[in-house]
């Protein structure tokens, strides 16, 4: 997993994909493996790759997202960027693309250039989320995605949490639902995440790859407990 030259993370709004493309990006930097990151989520205004730009950079990781007067702009205004790295490049991509089918569609644009035998696409389940509270709903989604992102989804990262509330019951309840999904459609599960706190319990059972992940982007009305100067995010 994240072995890949090029790795897309796609999933519903609220599944969860941002923080594992940061994680995944900054566990690959921490190896040494030059790593880009692409910021194509054009969906949700509040958990966004960009929103880390300053811990990224700190990390040694590029990041290809909108900057300056367009930071928050909803517009694929980076493609011609991300189409240069896709065609060739020595570094690692990880992209995080918007929610649902309709972030998908920019990922649709670029599926020209994107190398096939060197990209595993990723989607990521959150099961307490509204948009999929069971494999019924999921497969649908999986089979919008890929329509429209013109790219098959090669692997499934279970990622069922609630936030600060999240017990192992709820991470294990998730892991099922997610295998169910992807025996419905030939997909492995490749990973379960977990928060730090969990993850030696969970990693003990031996149930799936266990993903440990460090919380950082955070959103605004979160941002506001916490300090005023330094960055607006947090790594706990």
């Amino acid at each position: 997993m994240f072995d890949s030259r090029v790795t897309v993370l796609v999933g519903h709004f609220g599944s969860g994909k941002t923080e594992i493309a940061l994680n995944a990006a900054m566990d690959l930097a921490s190896q040494g493996v030059p790593v880009t990151m692409a910021d194509l989520d054009v969906v949700k205004p509040y958990f966004r790759t960009r929103s880390a730009r300053a811990l990224l950079t700190e990390s040694g990781i590029d990041l290809l997202a909108p900057d300056g007067p367009h930071i928050h702009a909803d517009l694929p205004i980076i493609v011609p960027q991300i189409r240069s790295h896709l065609r060739s490049s020595n570094r690692r991509l990880v992209v995080d693309v918007g929610g649902d089918d309709v972030g998908a569609r920019v990922l649709g644009s670029l599926s020209d250039v994107v190398p096939r035998a060197e990209t595993e696409c990723l989607l990521v389940l959150n099961f307490r989320r509204p948009s999929t509270p069971d494999p019924d709903h999921a497969v649908d989604m999986v089979r919008e995605i890929e329509a429209v992102g013109r790219l098959p989804v090669t692997g499934l990262i279970s990622n069922t949490h609630l936030m600060d509330e999240t017990t192992l019951e709820v991470v294990l309840d998730g892991l099922e639902l997610s295998r169910e999904t992807g025996d419905r459609l030939g997909i492995p599960v490749v990973a379960t995440t977990v928060c730090e706190e969990l993850a030696d319990e969970l990693g003990t059972m031996n149930v799936c790859p266990v993903i440990a992940l460090r919380r950082i982007v955070m959103p605004p009305f979160e941002m506001a407990k916490q300090r005023t100067t330094g960055p607006l995010f947090a790594v706990n």
